[in-house]
């Protein structure tokens, strides 16, 4: 990020804004910048975000793995691929970190790669019964599957950690009325790492020590 010419005090409460979850509409109102001014500093925090989100440590033992579409409702075809949305897997570990990328189809030649990729040999990992998950039974994990057309919880076998994050991304980003495509992935990162990073004092402190260390 090159240095701002926003005052400290306006980017610290643009800081604490974008936290709060607050569009950057309504952010340069309350500063008292212009909305294309806010608009940026805000896309410059989504992609300082995205930079410093790579996950270095695997995860193991209890995981969850589930897929979701994102986009705007449309008619017609529903559910698994529905037409003109992005499709987006995603790996919980339970009382632990979400890890979340957009893939260009949902087929196991794509996941089982990125679960082999995060996922330490003989985790457990947890899923519905889609297809694709077919795989991870002559795999290195051991693989529990939740039947959703009967029910969503069976003692330690659901995936409700992962479907509670897809919950959570949606809500915040139906706030913003559509994404462009091609910054979908920065947004998707930032609900990330709200959830990796929860509490809010945190978050505000990740982000100032981002734009400090970007300045360097």
């Amino acid at each position: 990020m090159r240095k701002s010419r926003l005052s400290q005090h306006k980017q610290n409460k643009l800081i604490e804004l974008f936290v709060a979850g607050i569009t950057a509409r309504t952010a340069a109102e309350l500063v008292n910048v212009n909305k294309t001014t806010a608009a940026y500093y805000f896309h410059r925090l989504r992609l300082l975000i995205y930079q410093n989100s790579l996950h270095l440590e695997m995860f193991e033992g209890e995981i969850e793995a589930d897929e979701s579409y994102f986009g705007s409702a449309r008619t017609g075809k529903r559910g698994r691929g529905a037409a003109g949305k992005i499709a987006v897997f995603g790996l919980l570990k339970r009382n632990g970190k979400v890890y979340t990328v957009a893939v260009p189809n949902t087929q196991s030649a794509t996941l089982l790669p990125i679960i082999r990729e995060k996922v330490k040999p003989d985790s457990i990992v947890y899923t519905d019964t889609y297809r694709s998950y077919d795989v991870l039974d002559v795999s290195e994990f051991s693989h529990f599957r939740i039947n959703h057309s009967t029910h969503f919880a069976e003692n330690h076998n659901h995936i409700n950690g992962i479907e509670n994050f897809w919950s959570q991304a949606k809500r915040h980003l139906r706030k913003f009325n559509g994404i462009p495509k091609a910054h979908f992935e920065l947004y998707l990162k930032e609900c990330e790492w709200r959830f990796n990073y929860s509490d809010i004092k945190t978050q505000i402190s990740i982000l100032k020590q981002l734009v400090k260390g970007s300045l360097v």
